[in-house]
């Protein structure tokens, strides 16, 4: 039986955006398997990273401190490549 996947995904200017992790639970796999293929797709200039990938600021608490961090995301002609 096949489980379905419940994801949220990031969408802006009608482009799907997935981080690492969340290609991973897509297809099924760890994060570092999905890091794996995306730089084999940058290295062979399959795609390029400046046009598919988006640093984006995340802010989150830890203790009483917030942090922010910047997230890869990657847009669906990366996803797809990834696939």
């Amino acid at each position: 039986m096949v489980q379905p996947i419940l994801m949220l995904v990031r969408l802006e200017d009608e482009i799907v955006w997935l981080d690492q992790y969340q290609m991973g639970d897509l297809f099924k796999t760890d994060r570092t398997s999905i890091l794996r293929h995306i730089r084999n797709i940058y290295n062979s200039e399959e795609s390029l990273e400046e046009a598919t990938c988006a640093k984006i600021a995340q802010v989150r608490k830890e203790g009483k401190r917030e942090v922010t961090r910047k997230i890869s995301y990657y847009n669906l002609d990366l996803i797809i490549s990834v696939g």
